[in-house]
């Protein structure tokens, strides 16, 4: 299993974004607290996406986040106004390798998966009939998050509206349930506009202002505003506005 976070709001660091807090990601990476009986440990690899001025940029490592000095020093001097970053658990049997690592990125948007597709590769196999050949042959890593944002590119141009994106997210979420059951799909997306995420089995919170909103698997700060997200939920968020539907209604 994985953590992971998005932020929409003020420019910030992204390094100070994740390890800034009473239970930043930095923390949640070796101490979580509700990874509803998934792994503990989040020491396979972390990465980091960032919009500057619209331009979409992503750092990723396949050290723990609490090992790599050099890649903090690198995060510390950039930043932006949104920001989606998670760190990684690997499911047994997937590789320990950089490229497998989220933030997946494509056109403006950058995409996280926070679970796994039981019954891997075969409960996926059907549906992966529907990918171009070359889409296939060119996936980052052999797992099932980069079929599973292989099957949502291929559902959504990258320059289709947020709503055609939910709705695409939501599809693919209810389709491979139903395919694989007892999956774990919290998908975490953004292209620095707006934020869409959803609840599958993992834990998912909202710390919402008119200025900003943070997206992440379990609260960061002790801030009382935080709202969780009960499973089986699809969100669109932007700062001052959260739209919550339940999965099973797109």
């Amino acid at each position: 299993m994985c953590r992971h976070l998005a932020y929409l709001g003020p420019r910030v660091s992204v390094r100070d974004l994740l390890t800034d807090g009473e239970h930043s990601l930095l923390n949640q990476s070796f101490q979580p607290r509700d990874m509803r009986r998934g792994g503990v440990i989040n020491a396979d690899g972390y990465g980091a996406a960032w919009w500057d001025s619209s331009d979409l940029r992503r750092y990723r490592s396949i050290k723990p986040i609490w090992a790599d000095a050099s890649g903090f020093e690198t995060l510390g001097a950039v930043g932006g106004n949104a920001v989606l970053a998670a760190v990684r658990s690997a499911t047994i049997g997937m590789p320990v390798i950089e490229t497998a690592c989220a933030p997946f990125i494509d056109g403006s948007w950058a995409f996280s998966h926070n679970g796994f597709v039981a019954g891997w590769p075969a409960s996926l196999a059907e549906q992966a009939r529907d990918l171009p050949v070359t889409d296939l042959m060119t996936l980052e890593a052999p797992t099932d998050s980069a079929v599973l944002w292989a099957l949502l590119r291929h559902q959504c141009a990258p320059d289709a509206s947020t709503g055609e994106w939910a709705a695409a997210v939501a599809e693919l979420t209810n389709r491979v349930r139903e395919s694989a059951p007892g999956s774990r799909l919290n998908f975490l997306l953004s292209n620095g506009l707006q934020i869409i995420a959803t609840t599958c089995v993992h834990a998912l919170s909202v710390l919402l202002t008119d200025d900003s909103v943070l997206v992440a698997s379990e609260p960061t700060t002790d801030d009382k505003g935080w709202r969780h997200i009960k499973d089986g939920q699809l969100i669109v968020a932007e700062p001052g506005r959260l739209s919550i539907t339940p999965l099973n209604r797109q």
